[in-house]
């Protein structure tokens, strides 16, 4: 049964409180094995990547960051966890408005809901039984125009509901994400000067939640930086692509010279793209986004190392 929309609006609000209960830490790709168990249970030490760069984030600082993704992909609203962006080839679902492909379409972004999907099985969260049926997990709407034909088909309702009631899981699975495609990055930049002004970029901003936050947000958002086919003219515009741009100034605050970096990224992008679509109204937004990579103004946050 659909809910009341008060009912709803408590799902959204709420949700990912529920599995705020242990402190939770980035994965990386060498220990992605361990974390991947049936379990919710993380260990309480703090993972390590490379030169000692910590990255931990308490339930609250989790829920918080969840609940800015969830702003910045919906502005916080429960239709839009089940949506079709005007001018993509895909739906968009979740707080983070994961990438779901429709059967053969091979689009140029990396596809998230599947993995997603997979994840929350292994944690065992209630996944509706048509989903886990689907064979490949494919988008069950071909285009745009038959998804809108049953946005509000009583299965798409539910669908939301599903989503709203799983934020938590959602979170962690982009906090996860996240924390396992460092080390990757990291390889991929030359060795060197350079390597080592990235891992120092890293260090900065993994002391703070606000710049956990932007780390989460932008691998979310633009991905990681690493596929071929996510360039435009041969330029990237990931999260290796910021962390490389951004300049070396210590009197300069480290989450400061992220956004600035990620706006000449996320510029470039737009004006190397064949579609105009992004330099006339998806640039504007990409923009607002970035200006939330900021730190909370009240949140009770708990050193690093502590």
């Amino acid at each position: 049964m659909v809910t009341s929309a008060l009912m709803k609006s408590a799902l959204v609000k709420s949700a990912l409180l529920k599995n705020g209960l242990v402190i939770l830490m980035f994965c990386l790709a060498a220990l992605l094995a361990g974390c991947e168990g049936g379990s919710d249970e993380v260990p309480t030490a703090a993972a390590k990547l490379d030169r000692d760069i910590e990255l931990i984030l308490q339930p609250a600082e989790l829920d918080w960051v969840g609940q800015k993704i969830f702003q910045n992909e919906c502005a916080g609203q429960f239709e839009c966890l089940v949506h079709w962006n005007v001018g993509e080839a895909f739906p968009s679902l979740g707080i983070g408005h994961f990438i779901w492909y429709p059967e053969g379409v091979n689009g140029k972004f990396t596809e998230s809901f599947p993995d997603l999907v997979q994840y929350m099985i292994q944690r065992k969260a209630s996944v509706p039984g048509w989903l886990q049926s689907l064979d490949p997990l494919d988008a069950p709407w071909p285009d745009r125009s038959s998804f809108l034909e049953l946005e509000n088909s009583d299965r798409v309702a539910e669908f939301r509901e599903f989503l709203a009631e799983t934020q938590g899981v959602q979170a962690r699975f982009m906090f996860q994400r996240a924390g396992g495609s460092l080390a990757n990055i990291i390889a991929a930049v030359p060795e060197g000067e350079v390597r080592d002004a990235v891992i120092g970029h890293l260090r900065a901003l993994a002391s703070t939640p606000g710049g956990v936050y932007a780390l989460v947000d932008y691998v979310n958002f633009k991905g990681e930086g690493l596929s071929e086919s996510e360039r435009y003219k041969g330029q990237g515009w990931g999260l290796r692509q910021v962390l490389v741009e951004m300049d070396s100034v210590d009197d300069h605050p480290a989450l400061d010279r992220f956004r600035e970096a990620a706006g000449r990224v996320l510029t470039r992008r737009a004006q190397n793209a064949d579609n105009e679509i992004e330099r006339t109204r998806w640039l504007a937004g990409w923009m607002k986004r970035l200006e939330t990579y900021r730190e909370p103004d009240n949140l009770l946050v708990h050193p690093v190392g502590g």
